[in-house]
């Protein structure tokens, strides 16, 4: 039994954009402020919602500001700092010691990067599918082509799987290689695997297709942030700022979110399956975890380097708290439990 909680080849940035980018380096700001003008950030998709409502909250904070988001792959996001059309990425890998000294030496810029959550990736299944867990060696079975058959896991559904992921490019992709492929190699063909271009996309297709298995950031399953976006902006704001937090209990219902347990010596074997809710990301029962970065090259006085501060602050790590996911900095606060029964 599950024991859970209750609870893409880039077009060139647009002319006026790099216009307004540029104006706003100009200015000279000191401590603490905020400038006016617009900024560019580079993002892995799997973190779209995440950044969207940061966005969103900053702009209307600070009106005279523009925040311009690009989502795409975590290689096109680390290839755009290092070729400096940006001086924001968010991705889940830091840049090398090698990277940050290109950086220095050929562009000038100082590197700043620094850890604001923590994810996990989740699979997920249609609502007719009838596995709800899996183990780590199910998981690593099906990567390599092993388990290639739904009844390989449970029942007698002779049907094959169908694993769909976002782009080749994804942190997702990335994740999964190193963590079951020994960072070598290519997700097996055996299991039907295939490439969407987006979490979104992912999340659509399970929906419609019962024999397939997704691999999605686990910031798209969260009920909070949907249900916090009915609520006027200027109220979601203040309650950004409130010392006090509202925690959501649930993950999304339009899908299965599968458990997924960790056999090992210690557990007999015999472990419990955890779902990827916040509690168990933060205590690791909920095995497949990692963490998101921010890099920065923006100069103090930048957009880029206020959207910097912003989102590794108090109000940005709650933002991040409601994506379902842990915000890196736990800031102390009281918490209110709301019990949606």
């Amino acid at each position: 039994m599950i024991k859970t909680m209750k609870t893409i080849k880039l077009m060139p940035i647009a002319m006026a954009a790099t216009l307004l980018v540029a104006a706003a380096s100009c200015q000279k700001t000191k401590r603490g402020e905020y400038v006016d003008g617009a900024a560019t950030v580079y993002c892995d998709d799997g973190f779209k919602n995440i950044l969207g409502e940061e966005i969103e909250v900053f702009e209307y904070t600070y009106p005279k500001t523009s925040v311009i988001p690009y989502y795409v792959s975590e290689t096109e996001a680390l290839n755009a700092i290092m070729e400096d059309k940006t001086d924001i990425a968010i991705t889940t890998t830091e840049l090398t010691k090698d990277q940050i000294k290109y950086v220095k030496a050929k562009l000038k810029k100082i590197v700043r990067q620094k850890c604001i959550a923590v994810d996990a990736v989740a699979f997920i299944t249609n609502k007719d599918n009838p596995v709800d867990e899996l183990s780590l060696d199910e998981v690593r079975d099906i990567m390599n082509g092993k388990i290639t058959r739904w009844h390989q896991i449970a029942g007698k559904d002779t049907t094959r799987i169908k694993l769909i992921f976002d782009n080749a490019g994804s942190s997702t992709v990335s994740f999964l290689r190193d963590r079951f492929l020994g960072g070598k190699g290519e997700i097996s063909k055996l299991t039907y695997s295939q490439a969407v271009k987006n979490n979104a996309q992912v999340f659509d297709y399970i929906k419609k297709d019962p024999n397939a298995i997704g691999v999605i950031s686990v910031s798209w399953l969260g009920d909070s942030l949907e249900n916090a976006k009915k609520v006027p902006l200027d109220k979601r704001v203040m309650s950004y700022k409130n010392e006090t937090d509202t925690v959501a209990r649930e993950l999304t219902t339009e899908v299965n979110v599968l458990a997924i347990s960790n056999p090992t010596e210690e557990n007999d074997f015999t472990p419990i399956a955890y779902k990827p809710y916040q509690a168990y990301i933060a205590t690791g029962e909920y095995p497949l975890f990692r963490k998101v970065y921010m890099i920065s090259t923006a100069s103090n006085s930048s957009v880029a380097h206020s959207f910097f501060a912003f989102v590794t602050g108090f109000v940005g790590q709650k933002i991040i708290t409601m994506t379902g996911i842990l915000p890196y900095e736990m800031h102390k606060r009281v918490v209110n439990v709301v019990n949606n029964k």
